[in-house]
Order: C-alpha cells, then sequence, then structure tokens
C-alpha cells in the first residue's frame, strides 16, 4: 500500500476514452497492478494502432457512454475511470456540439449507468483547472474551494463546470461510492502531446504584448500515479493536481530555446490566426486565456491526502525541453508571414484607438 491513503484495489475497473493517449494509458498502468483482476477500456471508436501494444492486457469493448449501463451491471464493476473527455472543439468531428455532446451529455449518460450499478463503489473523473475559469479578479492562488469569479469563455472550462456539478448530485444519490474529482493542471513532459506542447513546440511562440501570465504544469508521469492512486486507494474529494512551483510564460519560453512574437491586445485571438497560418494548429478561448491571465493552484490537499508530491513545473517543463530539443525550425516564409500579421494587428489596433478618441 502506498503512504497517504487505505488499501482499496477493485477488483474490476472500467475506464472510459482508451482510444486516447491518456485513457490507454491509466488502462495499462491499472492493468498492470496485480491488486486489480480486470480492466475493460471502452471507446466507441477502435483505438489508435500505435496502442495495440500498450492495450495488451486491457479487454477492449467498442461502446457508447449511452450503452454503459448493461455493462457495469453485468461484469459486476467496482469502479469507473472516466477519461473520454475532448479539451479542444475539433471542425472535423462536429466543432463545438460534438465538443460538448461527448463532455457533457457522455458524462450525464455515464453517471446514470453508474447510479444503476449496484456493485459500483469508486468513481474517479477527470476535471481540469480551467473550472476556475480566469479573470483579473481572480486570486493568486485558487484552492479547491474557490469558486470562479466569472464563467469560462472556453467551451471546456464550461463543459467542466457541468461535469462536476453533475457529479455532486450523483455524490448526494449514490453515497456509498467514493467519489474522486481531479482538476489536473495542463500535462506536460516527454510524452505528452497536447494543444500545449504543440504551442511550446513551434520554434515562434505568439504572446499577447504586456502580458506575462504564471503558468502551472503537470508531469504526464505524475498525472499517471494520482490516477493510479485513486483507484487502488480511498481518495473522496475534489484535488488540485498541479506540480509546484510556477513559471512564468516569458521563462518558459526562453528555457525551450523559442522566440515570442508579441501581439497587441485585444487579445491572444490575433496570435492564435498566427498559429493557424503558420501551421500550428488551433487554440481555442480556455487556452487564449491562460496564455493572457495565467493561473496557479494550491496542492495542499493532494500532498496531504495522497501522500505524494509530483514534480515541480519547472522540472516538468524542462523534461519537455529535453525530448523536443531542436525542435521545429521556422522558415523564412513562415517569418515573414508572422511579421505581416503582427503589423496588421497593431495596425488595427491604432485605428480602433483613432475611434474612440
Amino acid at each position: 500500500m502506498t503512504p497517504g491513503g487505505t488499501s482499496g484495489a477493485p477488483g474490476v475497473v472500467v475506464v472510459t476514452g482508451v482510444g486516447r493517449y491518456l485513457g490507454a494509458h491509466v488502462a495499462a498502468r491499472l492493468a498492470a497492478d496485480p491488486r486489480i483482476d480486470r480492466v475493460i477500456g471502452v471507446d466507441p471508436a477502435t483505438p489508435n494502432p500505435e496502442l495495440d501494444d500498450l492495450l495488451s492486457g486491457v479487454e477492449r469493448v467498442r461502446l457508447d457512454l449511452d450503452s454503459l449501463s448493461g455493462l457495469l451491471v453485468d461484469l459486476d464493476v467496482d469502479a469507473v475511470v472516466h477519461l473520454a473527455l475532448v479539451t479542444a472543439p475539433d471542425p472535423q468531428q462536429g466543432g463545438r456540439s460534438a465538443m460538448k455532446e461527448q463532455n457533457v451529455i457522455g458524462t450525464m449518460q455515464l453517471l446514470a449507468a453508474c447510479q444503476r450499478a449496484p456493485r459500483l463503489r469508486k468513481l474517479v473523473v477527470r476535471s481540469s483547472t480551467a473550472a476556475y475559469g480566469v479573470s483579473f479578479r481572480d486570486p493568486a492562488v485558487f484552492t479547491e474551494e474557490t469558486e470562479p469569479r466569472e464563467v469560462p469563455r472556453g467551451g471546456f472550462g464550461r463543459d467542466i463546470l457541468d461535469i462536476e456539478g453533475y457529479v455532486r448530485g450523483f455524490r448526494r444519490r449514490r453515497p456509498d461510492v467514493t467519489a474522486t474529482v481531479l482538476r489536473f493542471a495542463p500535462f506536460i513532459g516527454s510524452t505528452a502531446d497536447t494543444t500545449l506542447t504543440r504551442y511550446f513546440a513551434q520554434p515562434v511562440v505568439p504572446t499577447v504584448f504586456g502580458r506575462d501570465p504564471r503558468l502551472q504544469f503537470v508531469h504526464f508521469d505524475d498525472a499517471l500515479e494520482v490516477l493510479h492512486r485513486s483507484v487502488a486507494e480511498e481518495h473522496a474529494g475534489t484535488y488540485n493536481v498541479a506540480g509546484p512551483g510556477v513559471l512564468s510564460l516569458s521563462q518558459a519560453i526562453r528555457r525551450a530555446g523559442r522566440v515570442a512574437v508579441p501581439v497587441l491586445e485585444p487579445g491572444l485571438s490575433g496570435a492564435a490566426a498566427i498559429a493557424r497560418s503558420m501551421g500550428f494548429g488551433r487554440y481555442g478561448l480556455d487556452q487564449v486565456d491562460l496564455f493572457v491571465h495565467g493561473r496557479v493552484v494550491d496542492t495542499t490537499r493532494l500532498e496531504r491526502e495522497y501522500g505524494f508530491t509530483p514534480r515541480s513545473t519547472a522540472a516538468a517543463f524542462d523534461d519537455f525541453i529535453r525530448a523536443h530539443h531542436g525542435g521545429a525550425v521556422v522558415t523564412r516564409n513562415q517569418l515573414a508571414t508572422a511579421e505581416q500579421l503582427v503589423l496588421e494587428g497593431i495596425r488595427q489596433v491604432r485605428a480602433a484607438v483613432r475611434e474612440r478618441s
């Protein structure tokens, strides 16, 4: 047994979202735990072939969340780990409406199935520090009890608030189930592939002129450790999961050896356009607001209850840098495009100021 919790490893565990990187790694890690008899991975899509070897010890079932109820009852499932969340809308997969359908409606369906599962005694739900939103009135550090000062602008943050609200209702209806909600800071590390890691991996990093937000990350391996302990031990409640300490955005860019391209307000939406034009993907409003305001959370509860402290934000970021050393090289055409977009942004801001004066 690991310090920080009582032994309570379940016999049969269902993990949702095993077709994705996080879900596959969590399921594989649980399957390697001799205290757990069976791990069943649920996903409506066929997992990426690159994950096949990783999932060799996991029983895989192609199933939508609205069809989960029978599976939980028939297999006498003891624990459910809900990781099937979409963090950013994908226009090719239905955009924002499909994202909300997966996150909010999918979670409602899963919790309804869990409520009807008599053997269930543990529920672990992936959440995010995006639940706190961002605004100029935010505290320096968020604790688990801090209420958001404003509703998050981004779809993922709003989805997280809805999801956590449904989990609170589930707790009232099934007080016999240990329900754990994990508010993760953005993942980073040598193996993580997220919107954030792609942002720092690009050779030219868009920023907002005059803003230097404080950031926190959690190493992907530490996130796996916390998820594993949440299943194998008893940790009811809501927990912030982040690496201690902070990095400012400018510090992170310098550590990564990248070039910052400042963009004037009204915000990083212009910077997101720069990134798209340079072929570096998309950024939602959750990421935009994070790069403007930043966010720092308190992890005292996690460290006390789990007996575990994730590696620091700086150490997690350095591991990411070592894995991506060198990275891509910006081309002359890409840099010219960025410069033109920055100049256009400056012209638009100046024009807006002249109109107001």
